[in-house]
Order: structure tokens, then sequence, then C-alpha cells
């Protein structure tokens, strides 16, 4: 597991949202889809704010591979299901976004059960499929 550099990771986390892809078994990208993220202790998360079954997050999970872009920028992901800072997570989700309906379907299930961690991939697995 790769991980982020203090630039990308104060970019990402002024970043208000970002658009993230899995990888398909080739190892081809599948579509971009903009989805909110939070950063929690050196860490990039993201949920899917309609559960288990959203297309980006099924794509996602096949292969726990993909890419994010943010502000310019792409990178090569591994995508890991990460419960260790829920609790850590829904604040980070609710100091960034507020408390609105989004936020609030973000911190409640089925999009809580969806936590994943997005680290970079490292060089020997960027591109394998």
């Amino acid at each position: 597991m790769g991980r982020w550099n203090a630039r990308e990771l104060a970019g990402l986390d002024a970043s208000s949202e970002i658009q993230v892809a899995g990888s398909r078994k080739d190892g081809s990208l599948r579509s971009f889809r903009i989805i909110w993220h939070v950063t929690v202790d050196g860490a990039l998360y993201v949920r899917s704010v309609n559960g288990p079954e959203a297309a980006w997050y099924t794509g996602a999970r096949r292969q726990m591979r993909g890419a994010i872009r943010w502000r310019g920028q792409q990178r090569d992901v591994t995508f890991t299901e990460d419960d260790s800072h829920d609790d850590e997570v829904d604040e980070a989700y609710r100091n960034k976004y507020g408390n609105g309906a989004p936020a609030q379907a973000l911190n409640s299930m089925p999009a809580r059960g969806t936590t994943l961690r997005v680290d970079p991939a490292s060089q020997a697995q960027a591109g394998t499929g």
C-alpha cells in the first residue's frame, strides 16, 4: 500500500469532490463518477451515498483497483474495505459537507457500510490486471 504525500493529501482535502473509476479485469478504467470524500488520519476515505449497489462502488470493488481525479491530477489507486475509522469518517463528512441530507445519508446505513480507504497504487500495482 502506498501513502499519500503531504501535498497530495492537502489537495485532496481541499477539493470538494473527486472523480473515481474502478478498473476492469483487463486493467482499463470504468467511467469516472463524481463523489464526496474525506481525509482522516493521513488517509483518504470514500463512501457510496447510494449504498453498495451503486455502479461506481460495485466497479471499484470488483478489482479493488482504479483511479481518482482531482484538481487536474489523476492517480492510480487501490481500494480497501476499512471501517476502523468510521466514527472519524462520519465526523469528517459532517465537518466538510455540513449536516444536510447528503452528509446525513453518507453517515447512515447502507452508505456507512461502504467505507473504502483509497491508497495510491505502488508502481508494481499500477496497470496490472
